[in-house]
């Protein structure tokens, strides 16, 4: 399960959900995950919102059964330290996730999850991860988001410096070393 803080921001995103088109792992979120990620993408602007939802058109088009719905009296029997983040851990379960991909740890605290057969992973360590296992596929999927990058800004980037940024340094140390 995706985390909305995994998915806003852009190279975080894309470095996972082009891991993901590798098969390495299938994503799942909620309509509301990809909500909050349509509002949140208002802070860079006037047309942000716009650019979120038809970024989020096109991920619902790559992945049509990765979106997971649940009965409310699911969200009722749980429990996290910020309730506005059950929404998720409700996802995660209705979709049988394996684990909650996010930056969020202390609102997804490691028991309460393994409660629910769930496990808390940081996007870092799930693609350096996966990196170990198939690394030319990782490695290639970092290089298209880093000529992307270069591509939309107009700049050149540096992969190490690239993937920092996106908080990634443990994918940006094994990519380059």
């Amino acid at each position: 399960m995706l985390d909305t803080c995994v998915i806003y921001p852009t190279v975080m995103r894309e470095v996972l959900l082009g891991v993901a088109k590798t098969g390495a792992f299938e994503p799942l979120w909620s309509e509301r995950i990809l909500e909050e990620w349509a509002r949140a993408a208002r802070k860079i602007g006037p047309t942000g919102e716009a650019q979120a939802r038809g970024e989020i058109a096109l991920v619902r088009a790559a992945w049509p059964r990765a979106e997971v719905t649940w009965k409310p009296s699911l969200e009722a029997r749980l429990y996290l330290p910020d309730a506005a983040d059950i929404h998720v851990l409700a996802a995660a379960i209705a979709g049988s996730a394996d684990a909650i991909v996010t930056l969020n740890a202390k609102d997804f605290p490691r028991h309460t999850l393994a409660e629910e057969g769930l496990e808390r992973v940081d996007p870092d360590t799930l693609l350096r991860g996966i990196w170990e296992r198939s690394p030319q596929e990782v490695a290639a999927v970092a290089e298209a988001v880093r000529q992307e990058a270069e591509r939309l800004s107009g700049e050149a980037w540096e992969m190490r410096r690239l993937l920092k940024k996106a908080r990634l340094p443990r994918l940006a140390k094994a990519l380059t070393t």
